[in-house]
């Protein structure tokens, strides 16, 4: 069995539709320089199509830069908090809609850190099952949930997919080391309530979510916590901050990140930030800004590549990846979603008439 698995290729899918800081402003009471200031976002998409459709799209561009094809794909996972349905899992929709049909398939929900669990999962099973050729996605439609009455949590969320297919390789190369964790007894700083089985079904206003959210509790954990997976992942491979050429952190608030960054001693400069484009993506925030440095030619073959993140649950992870030896893709795909002949309000305007007082 192959000791490694390298990432051959990466693809990632953001809906057309752009909700800016001023039209959320235009709704409710908040504005512009009061987001920025306290989250770092200036805008963030908003998807007209389910998630399944943000993460086939995805997929068919990783295939593509892998010149693989969907009848080879051997194994499907997408990390995502906010499913097409509760059952079956979206992994089965995206099969549908990729053809990958040769493929096994499921869903992995561990919130914000689901791209890293993902990667950790599909890296353990082309080393010990010999699984081929994985496609790994990150993907979300958290507007879907937005609750407008909500200011605090609302104006965080954007929806995007990020993906990648990974393959055995005897190089070293790809995720070398990675430390996961969780604590449970504070999922409830961070969840959407009532929306599944533990809920009330019957409940009025039972198709409204609320999410809560306690945002000087999540800024607490998150950086001790992701600090202290970075840690355990450096001890392990006995690297030194000095030697992690980029750090790809979770995007889910700008204060974050940079305090990530102060508490580790690794400059801004080494740090990938697009936050402010597309808001907190959940799952897919690393696979989408794993794209765009490859993309903008911050990743060099070789590179040592540190991911880290924090989410529901509360989970959270770090993983070193070492670059193989391609950065750019094999060839491209031509997948594309269907046309948003939407603005991004028109969008939400049934979660804003519902939501708002």
């Amino acid at each position: 069995m192959a000791k490694y698995a390298d990432i051959t290729g990466w693809g990632k899918c953001l809906p057309p539709a752009v909700l800016t800081n001023d039209d959320f402003a235009s709704v409710i009471d908040t504005s512009d320089e009061w987001i920025r200031s306290r989250s770092g976002i200036s805008e963030r998409r908003v998807s007209h199509v389910p998630n399944s459709d943000l993460a086939a799209v995805a997929a068919h561009r990783a295939m593509a830069a892998a010149n693989a094809s969907p009848d080879e794909i051997d194994l499907l996972i997408v990390a995502s908090t906010s499913g097409d349905n509760m059952v079956p899992s979206t992994a089965a929709y995206v099969q549908a809609k990729t053809g990958a049909l040769n493929a096994a398939v499921f869903d992995l929900n561990a919130g914000c850190s689901g791209f890293i669990y993902g990667l950790e999962t599909a890296t353990a099973m082309i080393r010990a099952a010999g699984y081929l050729k994985v496609l790994v996605i990150g993907s979300e439609r958290l507007t879907w949930l937005i609750n407008f009455s909500d200011r605090g949590s609302g104006v965080l969320f954007g929806d995007g997919a990020g993906a990648v297919v990974l393959e055995p390789s005897d190089e070293e190369c790809g995720l070398l080391s990675a430390h996961l964790g969780c604590d449970g007894r504070y999922a409830h700083i961070l969840e959407v309530p009532n929306s599944g089985t533990g809920g009330d079904r019957f409940r009025d206003n039972y198709n409204i979510f609320d999410i809560n959210f306690d945002g000087r509790e999540i800024f607490k954990r998150a950086v001790k916590g992701m600090a202290s997976e970075v840690k355990k992942v450096l001890r392990e491979t006995g690297l030194k901050r000095d030697d992690i050429d980029l750090v790809i952190p979770h995007q889910a608030n700008l204060r974050i990140i940079e305090s990530l960054a102060h508490f580790l001693k690794v400059p801004m400069e080494r740090v990938a930030v697009n936050i402010q484009q597309y808001g907190n993506t959940s799952a897919a925030t690393i696979p989408v800004a794993m794209c765009e440095m490859l993309e903008q030619g911050r990743i060099a073959p070789g590179d040592r590549i540190m991911l880290a993140a924090f989410g529901a649950g509360l989970t959270r992870g770090a993983g070193l990846l070492r670059w193989g030896q391609r950065v750019t893709p094999l060839s491209e795909s031509d997948a594309e979603l269907p046309p948003c002949d939407q603005t991004a309000l028109e969008i939400l305007g049934d979660a804003i008439e519902h939501t708002l007082p």
